[in-house]
């Protein structure tokens, strides 16, 4: 055996032509990571290197740019490496700057003009292993775009025609966004008439005279400055014509040249767009010549009037027209595009380390359009101005270095060009010495089942490579044993292993003390005894597979896993499709079709797995007849035959024939219907079919397992007209109205009509007079309308079926009515009977009813109550509840009870008690009511009443309550008396129930003495008429005890103040008290607050000083309730000699507030006289100019806000009727204004800061958690104005 030396090692030369291999003598070879390049090595996660040298790795690089402020020079540039790399910059091919240490990253210098930093740009990283650098890149410096003063501009346009309005911005190498708005910052609406093109201007395709206003604005927003310049308000009028409606054909705006050639680079966006002109607005098609339009990267955009691609494919190359038309004619153009490509990488060399001698090749390819040139640089350096170095060879993209040594490590630079830019790769060759490590875990214990291969690993690293040997207990030669072999990776692997491999294995590293011992068990291998049988099962029933199999006894928890057609079946619960049971077999339940396959038993175990298989044959439904033909064909009768279908190993036992008609039918409505059912050993079938109809059959297999799809239908077969066989069914009277007779039935289908010409003959006379003449008519469809015939009087009526070729056969006659009228009389016999808040109402049945009696109504209509009361009650509506008949409630005190037409009585309910009704009966049928019964009174009787309504306390004293309540809502008589029960809420002897009766009904209160006052008692109050007691009102209560003071207070400091927090007692009435409060420095008194009420539970304490300590005391009576010490917030006020000067500057501070106020009222006097108010944004409105400045995002506020909005009342005046100043004074656009005005005296600023006060905080008082002050509203920006939609 012979391993090469020259993939794994730093060896020359031949191979050995032989090695020993023995366990006892050394095994050697060379242990390796998988590689990521030829000769590369990768440092494993798990090897325990210290301190790791590497060479700077750029993690941030500079992008060309252009500056307009200082703040716009910031050229990133950071790296990683070990040591920490040193920066330096060239400008313009010259150092820029001192080297840099911790951050790479060049910002502009405050004391070096802005000028001075426009230029190239390269910025170096370097250690002691390398120099990486970044691409070069260019700075633009710019000033500020400025739009100089212009001039107003006028234009006018007829009607009709097309105009451009031009937006000519300041250039910059960062060309603007383009926003036409008006004078309120509302876009411009575009569509497919206006439009704005790619190079700002606004196109309209044709003028309507709505188009005239005088506030076109073009807004310009530089991006990259954060500035949006207006130009000048553009005034446009147009005029009315009368060329409107001769038109023209299309022409277009842009582009003007019949051809365009573009040439467009690959990633980059691409717009073509053609605007055209034209009367009416003409429509725009775009087309690829070569391919279709959707094949390409491009999208339709602006009405179609843009071709837009974000990032252009080489694909998209080719010849692209656009064509605008309208009613008059049409007008093309064509764009030839072409794509190139700046230089991208097909393949990127990868920082890797390498052992010494290694031969390193680093692949650089890249591609562009044209193709790039690629040059190599050595940290920095054109390898052309480096050494020569024999080892080292450079091709196009591939630098091969031979043989590396340790001074080769360094950061290789490939850089791709082409005319289109170019591109900058860093990638780094660090050739590394590492000590040898075994990373294999020691004491590992290898398994395996007999007949198995196994591999023991011993894997290594070190750079250079280390090598390895293996060693075991016996010294029995392996070479001899081909089941033996030896790895590259350092692993030995063993063939086809037995119970005699069982041992301990060592694993060395060479010329070290490292190694490793690995355990090697070998185990019985698994058998399956019993396999899996073919089964052939019905659809419906279940299946076992058997699988009995013996493991190894040290080998615990097999695994079972069936398989079916090589799918792993999820084995569930034994109520479920799939169980599999302890020794392994399979059942499977409720067998399908799609349960045939073959399935397979795998037993799997730690070390090993076995497999067996076996199937399932389903039986299936049959397969659907073929070849239908028909024979035997006659007027009305054919035979009809089929070839039947395969039965899947299960008898046909007969055949279902189904047919469709489809001359009477439309199509959408065909269906099949089963004619006839055949016998299993039959193929065909005679059929009788009906006359004047067209045809077609199928036919359905059926076995035990079920049937068939149907087959193909047959082909049409159409039979001759006949006279008709059978007449329409449902024949009867649906008359409505009286007089009149409207006979109906039930249309015949058309397959029944058996020819054409088919019309009903309707025939009709009155019943029970047989000697009138049948009156007849023939019509085409239902129904028959007869007049004057009386009201709902019967009548014989019968329909028969005719067409061209005879009458069908003779019909029996039907009863049917002419149509209703309302009932003619009231029902008589009323009677009621009373029962509490039931009455049952009797009644004669109703007479000449004038057609179908449906049921009769009950109106009940309450009076009132059966005396007057002082007192109103509040009635409730009772809902009734009834056995046989609906209820239906009308107004507040009448009922309406509907009762079935077999019934001559009915029971009410739910009544009012003590009260005076009405009653009245009608009769009702499908035209109405008939009239009402004369008024029948009764009345209820008097009741027990409902509950008090309310019931309220009021303590007094400790040992007293007065209880409060109002009467029942429901009173249901006379109220007599009230009884006031009450108790202890635990009843003891000492205290049992109470009782006090109040025989005046009109006195709705009580007080109660001699109350305990550690004690809650149950109450109850209940109402007494004649007819009884009603329930009770029952609530918990107790006496309140004598307020006391806080003595539990919590205190939060403030700068002034002491804000005091307490619980008031539950049961407490409130205490009146006074905080007494004393100054602990020097001079302070014992001072006295307000009056406090105990069941505040709150009280701020001011007037106080900042950062002084005060003693707080509360008196109950002569006793202290509570004190306590606590200091202010804030600064300890200074105290000056004689305080004079503190006392002198409170003086100043009053005068000149007394004095602000003076001159506040004298101010409101004066504006109250004149009655103007300012117009400085009115005239700032009428008259703003075009010069603005340049205006950042942010410091935007918004525009579109009346520039005569009012200041919020949240704003207070000392005048009621005016507000202090102008509404339109400066200070209302924030608390920094910056403004530049125009040789007219207006004004223009970038506004911030403050806005309308927000509705709902008006208050001026302090704040508090109840009254915050709101935060300063922020306005939005100008570019979500200029983003907004239109």
């Amino acid at each position: 055996m012979c391993v090469s030396q020259r993939r794994w090692t730093g060896y020359r030369g031949p191979c050995s032509p032989a090695l020993p291999l023995i366990l006892l003598l050394p095994l050697s070879f060379l242990s390796s990571m998988p590689l990521l390049a030829k000769g590369a090595i990768h440092i494993p996660p798990n090897y325990k290197g210290q301190n790791m040298s590497e060479p700077p790795v750029l993690t941030e690089m500079p992008i060309s740019s252009t500056a307009f402020s200082r703040e716009d020079i910031n050229l990133p540039c950071e790296a990683t490496g070990n040591p920490r790399p040193i920066f330096r910059w060239v400008k313009d091919g010259e150092p820029f700057g001192v080297e840099r240490k911790e951050s790479g990253t060049l910002r502009a210098e405050d004391d070096e003009p802005l000028e001075t930093y426009e230029g190239y740009y390269r910025c170096y990283a370097s250690n002691i292993l390398g120099t990486a650098m970044t691409q070069t890149i260019q700075v633009i410096v710019e000033p500020q775009p400025v739009l100089l003063k212009q001039q107003k501009i006028h234009k006018r346009a007829s009607e009709g025609d097309s105009i451009i309005l031009s937006c000519n911005p300041p250039e910059s190498s960062t060309p603007p966004l383009i926003h036409w708005m008006d004078k309120r910052m509302v876009h411009i609406k575009q569509s497919d008439r206006v439009m704005v093109g790619l190079d700002g201007n606004l196109y309209f395709s044709n003028l309507l005279v709505t188009d005239s206003r005088d506030d076109y604005i073009c807004h310009a927003q530089y991006t990259a400055a954060r500035t949006i310049l207006p130009e000048t308000a553009v005034r446009l009028i147009v005029t009315p014509s009368n060329d409107v409606v001769r038109g023209r054909k299309p022409h277009f705006f842009r582009p003007t040249d019949i051809h365009t050639s573009v040439l467009a680079l690959r990633g980059q966006s691409l717009t073509l767009e053609c605007i055209p002109k034209g009367l009416p607005t003409p429509k725009v098609e775009w087309k690829k010549k070569d391919s279709a339009l959707g094949e390409t990267s491009g999208r339709l955009e602006s009405h179609n009037r843009m071709l837009h691609f974000e990032s252009i494919a080489l694909e998209d190359d080719g010849e692209y027209e656009c064509t605008a038309l309208n009613s008059h004619g049409s007008a093309t153009r064509s764009f030839t595009v072409t794509v190139e490509a700046a230089p991208y990488w097909l393949k990127q060399p990868q920082n890797l380390l390498y052992s010494p001698g290694e031969t390193v090749r680093l692949d650089c390819q890249a591609e562009g359009i044209p193709k790039p040139n690629i040059t190599w640089s050595i940290n920095g350096e054109p390898v052309a101005e480096v050494d020569d170095d024999p080892r080292r060879s450079v091709s196009g993209g591939v630098l091969i270095l031979k043989d590396v040594e340790y001074a080769d490590t360094a950061v290789y630079q490939c850089e791709a060009t082409n005319k289109h830019g170019s591109i900058l790769l860093n990638t780094y060759l660090h050739v590394v010495e590492l000590p040898p490590q075994i990373l294999s875990s020691d004491g590992v214990v290898y398994r395996v089942t007999e007949g198995k291969d196994i591999k023991l690993h011993c894997e290594s690293f070190g750079s250079p490579r280390p090598h390895v040997t293996w060693e075991g207990e016996n010294r029995i030669p392996l070479l001899s044993d081909p089941r033996v072999s030896l790895l590259t990776n350092g692993t030995l692997e063993l063939s086809n292993a037995g119970h005699d491999d069982s041992g301990e294995y060592t694993c060395s590293v060479k010329h070290s003390n490292i190694s490793i011992t690995a355990h090697l068990e070998v185990f019985n291998r698994t058998v399956i005894l019993t396999s899996p049988q073919d089964v052939r099962t019905l659809r419906g029933t279940s299946a076992l597979l058997d699988c009995h199999f013996l493991i190894d006894p040290q080998l615990p928890n097999p695994q079972v896993v069936w398989k079916k057609n090589g799918q792993k079946l999820q084995a569930s619960s034994p109520d479920d499709k799939y169980t599999v049971r302890d020794n392994g077999t399979l059942k499977v339940t409720d067998i399908q079709a799609d349960d045939n396959g073959s399935y397979s038993c795998e037993v799997i175990t730690d070390l090993d797995n076995i497999e067996a298989s076996g199937s399932i044959t389903v039986v299936a439904p049959p397969d659907p007849p073929k070849g239908l033909t028909l024979s035997d064909v006659e007027d009305h009768s054919l035979t009809l035959s089929w070839i039947p279908g395969h039965s899947h190993n299960s008898p046909i036992t007969e055949f279902i024939v189904e047919a469709r008609e489809e001359q009477h039918t439309e199509q959408k409505k065909w269906q099949w219907e089963e004619w006839k059912r055949v016998p299993g050993a039959f193929n065909h079938l005679e059929l009788t079919l009906h006359p004047y109809c067209t045809y077609r059959f199928r036919v359905i297999a059926v076995n035990e397992l079920g049937r068939s799809d149907p087959s193909e239908p047959s082909e049409h077969h159409s039979t001759p007209p006949a006279v008709p066989d059978r007449n329409p069914t449902g024949v009867r009277s649906e008359s409505i109205d009286p007089k009149t007779l409207i006979i109906a039935w039930d249309e015949m289908d058309k397959r029944f009509h058996n020819g054409q010409g088919f019309l009903y003959k309707v025939s009709w006379r009155e019943a029970g007079r047989s000697s009138i003449h049948w009156e007849n008519v023939d019509v085409q469809s239902p129904p028959v309308v007869i007049n004057n015939t009386g009201t709902y009087t019967p009548f014989e009526i019968k329909v028969r079926a005719v067409n061209s070729l005879g009458d069908g056969p003779e019909p029996e006659p039907e009863i049917g009515y002419s149509g209703e009228d309302e009932p003619e009389e009231a029902p008589t016999g009323v009677t009621t009977t009373v029962m509490n808040s039931t009455v049952r109402v009797k009644w004669n049945e109703a007479q000449n009813v004038r057609g179908l009696l449906l049921g009769y109504k009950l109106y009940i209509k309450r009076l009132g109550p059966q005396v007057q009361r002082e007192r109103r009650s509040l009635g409730k509506q009772h809902q009734g509840k009834e056995k046989e008949g609906r209820f239906e409630q009308g107004q507040e005190g009448h009922r309406v009870v509907l009762v079935p037409s077999m019934k001559t009585s009915e029971e009410v309910t739910g009544l009012q008690l003590y009260s005076r009704y009405e009653l009245s009966v009608t009769a009702y049928n499908s035209k109405g009511e008939g009239p009402h019964s004369p008024p029948h009174h009764f009345s209820t009787p008097e009741g027990a009443p409902g509950p008090p309504a309310s019931l309220t306390f009021e303590s007094p004293s400790e040992k007293s309550l007065i209880l409060y309540w109002t009467p029942p809502v429901e009173t249901n008589g006379m109220l007599r008396e009230y009884m006031v029960q009450y108790q202890r809420e635990v009843e003891t002897r000492d205290h049992l129930l109470q009782i006090e009766s109040i025989n005046d009904p009109s006195v709705t209160q009580i007080e109660l003495d001699n109350l305990d006052p550690s004690s809650y008692y149950i109450f109850k109050v209940i109402a007494r008429t004649s007819a009884g007691d009603g329930p009770a009102i029952t609530r918990r209560g107790a006496t309140q005890l004598e307020g006391v003071p806080p003595s539990n207070i919590s205190i939060v400091s403030g700068n002034t103040l002491l804000n005091l927090s307490w619980v008031p007692g539950e049961r407490r009435r409130n205490h009146a008290f006074h905080i007494r409060y004393l100054r602990k420095s020097a001079g302070g008194q014992w001072e006295e607050s307000e009056v406090v009420n105990s069941t505040q539970g709150f009280y701020s304490l001011t007037g106080l000083q900042p950062g002084t300590q005060y003693h707080l005391v509360i008196m109950h009576g002569n006793d202290t309730q509570w004190e306590d010490e606590h200091w202010t917030i804030g600064p300890a006020p200074t105290e000056m000699p004689n305080r004079f000067p503190a006392q002198g500057w409170l003086i100043g501070l009053i005068s000149a507030i007394l004095l602000l106020v003076l001159i506040l009222l004298i101010l409101c006097l004066i504006k109250r006289s004149k009655g103007g108010k300012y117009a400085v944004k009115d005239k700032e409105d009428k008259e703003m100019d075009s010069e603005a400045r340049p205006m950042k995002d942010e410091e935007y506020r918004s525009l579109e806000s009346d520039p005569d909005e009012k200041r919020s009342d949240s704003q207070p005046s000392l005048c009621p009727e005016s507000k202090l100043g102008s509404d339109d004074s400066l200070a209302e656009y924030g608390d920094s204004v910056d403004i530049q005005f125009n040789e007219d005296g207006s004004f223009i600023g970038q506004y911030s800061g403050r806005g309308p006060v927000p509705h709902g905080n008006e208050s001026s008082g302090p704040a508090s958690p109840v009254n915050a002050v709101p935060p300063p509203p922020i306005a939005p920006s100008m570019s979500s104005i200029l983003n907004r939609p239109t």
